[in-house]
């Protein structure tokens, strides 16, 4: 078994689905010490049996990450749990409202922006906090291949995968002088129960598969082996980068 993450301490948010849940497990595989966050409590218990079973020291706290006061306790229980935070992954948010930018409302902006948007900030400012006086760490955020196109029927959720994509950037050239790199992967449509919602349900995930060059879409386990190369000291030099894993779906 490879152990490239070692008795590294690593804080996943939105880890009791889709990709965080992914990249949670592979990261256990890999020898690491983790902390879980999610707002369901239920499945939280769970992911954390199936870490533990893989031999990985992991605890869960529940955290909604739109309000700064959970992400701080959040951050600073992984602190007094393992010592540090070594690697920390953004997963948390949601695909928000679809529809006309005519049906929006305040509500659907807000509920959109704070979960992504919002729930990035509040975590990269806490995991820098504890970074930057450890002087080293590794950051990855989620964005998604609507990070950088549009999409008519997303408005929301496109604007706020572009805002991540820009706190990614800023934040790296801060993190530049603490040792901390910062970097995000692109997801196209994975294989989660959120491309579900977002195709209409899983009886039109095959057309969405049919607009991708690879021919199908993605597992989720694709992208947490992405995380876990920028998270890694196989990729030290690389820094405010935005990692596309769309089966060739930007490269149309």
């Amino acid at each position: 078994m490879s152990a490239r993450f070692q008795d590294q301490v690593v804080l996943i948010t939105g880890a009791t689905a889709g990709i965080g849940y992914a990249a949670a497990v592979a990261f256990a595989r890999e020898g690491a010490r983790l902390m879980v966050s999610g707002r369901n409590i239920e499945a939280g218990k769970k992911l954390l049996t199936e870490l533990q079973a893989l031999g990985a020291q992991a605890e869960f706290v529940r955290a909604e990450v739109s309000d700064e006061s959970q992400v701080a306790q959040l951050v600073d229980a992984c602190v007094a749990r393992f010592g540090r935070v070594d690697v920390a992954v953004n997963s948390a948010g949601l695909e928000g409202q679809g529809g006309s930018i005519m049906d929006q409302t305040v509500d659907t902006y807000t509920s959109t922006f704070n979960a992504n948007a919002l729930g990035t900030f509040l975590c990269l400012k806490h995991e820098m906090r504890v970074m930057s006086k450890q002087k080293s760490g590794a950051i990855v955020n989620l964005s998604s291949t609507m990070g950088s196109r549009g999409n008519a029927r997303a408005p929301m959720y496109v604007a706020s995968k572009h805002a991540i994509e820009g706190f990614t950037k800023a934040v790296a050239l801060e993190g530049c002088q603490y040792n901390v790199r910062v970097n995000a992967v692109a997801p196209g449509p994975i294989a989660t129960e959120m491309l579900d919602r977002i195709a209409g349900g899983a009886q039109n995930v095959p057309a969405v598969a049919a607009t991708i060059p690879a021919g199908r879409v993605g597992e989720p386990q694709e992208v947490a082996d992405a995380i876990l190369f920028l998270a890694s000291a196989q990729a030290t030099y690389i820094m405010g980068q935005i990692l596309a894993v769309n089966g060739g779906k930007t490269a149309m």
